[in-house]
């Protein structure tokens, strides 16, 4: 059965996080990804560990191995005027490129927008950068971490008392910047289906980060009072908050709707509380979480999840991520999938969007760098002897 995208074709010209897990969503919908990487400056996603074995017996990083599953890679030193050329064949087939070069990089290269465009015109190119191709910061270096701080996100995140704090996720680069890439790359190939032209699409990950304060941002623009850390209802400011248990784990507590207020209060027995958390006023919200403080803390986690298992109350544990890759919601909805490549079983994150008629399917996990130059030179036409040629002089690996 045809996946969804499979009539697409990548180029990808990113490292690290935001460009690969982009490119992987796209892969895993259908889309033919073909990586073009350095021979020589490797890609740091690559090393990080733990590392999983290959079924040729080489250890790969299992973080490469995900988000660079489904994918060809392909070795070119672009510095060379031959790599250039071999770019320039493609773009004649890969109908979207993706990069993540600081703005100009790809335009120095020989292989910019503008130049690639030429040879096809239908060509849809996104560039994911930091701060966007304009501005006083398009060429500053960032990391996630910058980005949400700039973009005044984690200005009201964390505690009043110690301020905002590391998230175990990348925001920034993944909800900024790879879905944001996904959502301009499939936009703009139905415009191209209509018009039949391609577009550049400009990726900032600070303004995808800003555009994330979806409510205290519209909130603060409309009324020019900033948020704090605590002081908005869905930031601590009210019950909805998490809470220790007895043994040191801990508990959300979600259901602001006073049917779910209502309940919860009449099971921990202090039914009069309802009317408490339903209120706006800091002394009532105080009162109310002083006492989910108290209650969580005087049980375990395990009798916790026993007690609220049953009922629909919005309030559910925190799990670590080994308890929450074997429960039966994650089970039942397949967010745990087997992926070939490895030399025994490899576990990895499934693909989230469910197609009823055309489902995602993971590829092979993530290989070796320049594992299929041979085989794509080979596609373009490319003899043996010019092969062995390129790779003689580094062009190619």
């Amino acid at each position: 059965m045809a996946q969804p995208l499979a009539s697409l074709k990548v180029l990808d010209f990113s490292t690290l996080l935001p460009g690969p897990y982009a490119s992987m969503l796209l892969a895993d919908m259908g889309a033919e990804v073909l990586r073009v990487e350095s021979p020589s400056r490797v890609d740091l996603v690559r090393v990080m560990p733990p590392h999983v074995k290959t079924e040729d017996g080489d250890k790969v990083s299992a973080a490469h191995a995900f988000l660079n599953r489904g994918k060809q890679s392909i070795a070119l030193d672009l510095k060379q005027a031959e790599a250039v050329d071999i770019i320039l064949r493609l773009v004649s087939e890969y109908d979207i490129v993706i990069e993540q070069f600081r703005p100009g990089v790809m335009d120095r290269l020989g292989i910019g927008y503008e130049s690639l465009k030429k040879v096809n015109p239908r060509l849809i190119y996104c560039a994911i950068t930091g701060y966007g191709q304009t501005g006083p910061y398009a060429h500053r270096a960032g990391h996630d971490i910058n980005y949400l701080s700039l973009s005044g996100v984690m200005s009201y995140s964390g505690r009043e008392s110690t301020g905002p704090s590391s998230m175990g996720i990348q925001v920034a680069d993944i909800a900024g910047g790879s879905h944001h890439a996904v959502m301009g790359v499939l936009a703009a190939v139905i415009h191209r289906q209509q018009i039949g032209e391609g577009q550049y699409i400009d990726i900032s990950m600070t303004d995808a980060a800003f555009a994330l304060n979806a409510m205290s941002g519209a909130g603060f623009l409309a009324s020019g009072t900033a948020p704090k850390p605590e002081g908005e209802m869905l930031n601590g400011a009210s019950f909805y908050d998490f809470y220790q248990t007895s043994d040191g784990r801990s508990i959300s507590v979600g259901g602001l709707e006073p049917q779910f207020i209502q309940q919860l209060f009449n099971l921990l027995g202090r039914p009069e509380l309802a009317s408490r958390a339903l209120s706006q006023t800091a002394a009532d919200q105080a009162l109310v979480k002083g006492f989910l403080k108290e209650t969580f803390a005087s049980q375990s986690l395990a009798h916790w999840q026993t007690f609220f298992n049953p009922l629909d109350l919005c309030v559910e544990p925190v799990l670590r991520l080994d308890e929450s890759a074997t429960h039966p919601q994650m089970v039942a909805r397949e967010m745990v999938i087997s992926v070939s490549g490895a030399s025994s079983e490899l576990r990895q994150p499934g693909h989230p969007v469910k197609f009823s008629g055309t489902p995602c399917q993971a590829g092979k996990m993530g290989g070796a760098v320049g594992s299929h130059t041979e085989n794509v030179l080979h596609a373009l036409g490319y003899e043996k002897q010019d092969i062995a040629a390129l790779k003689s002089r580094g062009v190619i690996k």
